[in-house]
């Protein structure tokens, strides 16, 4: 039987934090938790960092400390050896967003192959992550998608993506190290949809290395892991999964009710989670072709997992089932679980102060609309500091 009070034990969510870092995780999820504040607080931010204001000591040691493991790899070394001391794995995962010139994507890609080298001299870094439009620009992926032909100097820069797609997944392979590509909006992801699934099938032949992110805030997405899962009985290879709820759900309905079309979205969010839950349900009924790192910060979705493990009987530490959650929350999900033997991992964002601010902004806005997931990080901070107390 599953303990379902398991994310109530506060003495092992926050085993690694003393007693002041605590206190900055209680005054941080508190301002989170107030929307003016953070409005104002990230007009504040991006005005200062514009202005060149000496803002960034403050930066550092205040939001970037708690969600950031750094401004590099080895400035992340720290942290990495501190999580794993129980149990939890790290996902470095360069966070320097909006780029868009090929030498940019150039330096991404030496940076994910040095990442990968990073991981292979390290047992606590198994897995790492990158954006498809970190390696290619938004527009070449949204004219895939659309059906709309590439001119020939498109098709060149096209091939340029395909081979440092092909650059990390190959590397990774040879360094027995996991990649993740994350997810971005519908009206780009098909193209990395087909693409991720090409090297799914370079990659993925006898054992699971290639892993794409399935979105399940859409509503087409269950079919679309359905129809891959034939195509990978076909093509002979195996599927790696991240699966999530989604990030950019208001993005996504705004163009759709601008550009007339049906929202991807599903139209609530207990849809979405019998979504989620679907997903999750059917990927752990066929981990003969399917391996799946599940991407969560939902305590229920947690425990269904443990639950269908128990009723498969699949062992707690099999290496085709990761859960993850981001740096900086959710630690009574990440460290309980590591503590009952089960694969976690931490995202750890990285990167030079200025350039991480989107993230950090983002993560900070995410947080106040997200119903609930503030208030039950106070919670159980305030429980914790109380149970110090006592």
């Amino acid at each position: 039987m599953i303990d379902r009070s398991l994310f109530e034990n506060t003495g092992t969510a926050f085993t690694l934090k003393s007693d002041s870092e605590l206190e900055r995780a209680y005054f941080l999820f508190k301002m989170i938790s107030s929307q003016p504040l953070v409005r104002i607080g990230t007009a504040a931010t991006n005005f200062a960092l514009k202005a060149n204001l000496p803002v960034e000591g403050l930066i550092r040691s205040t939001v970037f400390d708690h969600f950031c493991g750094g401004v590099n790899e080895d400035d992340c070394l720290p942290v990495i050896d501190k999580l794993f001391t129980k149990r939890v794995s790290s996902v470095l995962d360069y966070s320097v967003e909006g780029k868009a010139e090929e030498n940019q994507f150039d330096n991404a890609l030496e940076k994910i192959l040095k990442i990968i080298d990073f991981c292979d001299e390290r047992e606590a870094m198994p897995i790492v992550v990158f954006k498809p439009t970190g390696f290619g620009r938004f527009l070449l992926y949204q004219k895939k998608t659309a059906g709309i032909d590439l001119t020939d100097e498109e098709t060149a820069e096209w091939e340029r993506i395909v081979g440092r797609f092909d650059a990390v997944c190959k590397l990774a392979k040879a360094k027995d190290v996991e990649v993740l590509i994350d997810g971005e909006e519908s009206w780009m992801q098909d193209a990395a949809d087909d693409l991720v699934e090409e090297m799914m099938r370079r990659y993925n032949k006898d054992a699971t290395i290639v892993y794409n992110t399935l979105q399940l805030y859409r509503w087409d997405r269950v079919d679309y892991l359905k129809n891959l899962h034939q195509r990978a009985i076909e093509g002979n290879f195996k599927i790696g999964m991240k699966i999530v709820r989604g990030a950019y759900m208001e993005k996504e309905r705004e163009r759709a009710l601008a550009k007339g079309y049906e929202s991807p979205i599903c139209e609530s969010k207990k849809v979405t989670d019998d979504n989620f839950n679907e997903a999750l349900s059917y990927m752990l009924a066929h981990l003969d072709k399917m391996s799946l790192f599940i991407g969560t910060h939902n305590e229920e979705s947690c425990y269904l997992a443990m639950e269908l493990m128990e009723t498969h009987d699949i062992s707690k530490d099999d290496n085709n089932i990761w859960f993850g959650q981001l740096y900086g929350m959710s630690d009574h999900i990440s460290f309980n679980l590591a503590a009952q033997g089960y694969n976690v991992a931490k995202y750890i964002p990285f990167g030079p102060v200025k350039d991480v601010m989107p993230y950090l902004i983002r993560r900070a806005e995410e947080n106040t609309s997200v119903s609930g997931q503030t208030s039950r990080e106070l919670t159980l901070i305030k429980s914790e500091r109380k149970r110090r107390k006592l």
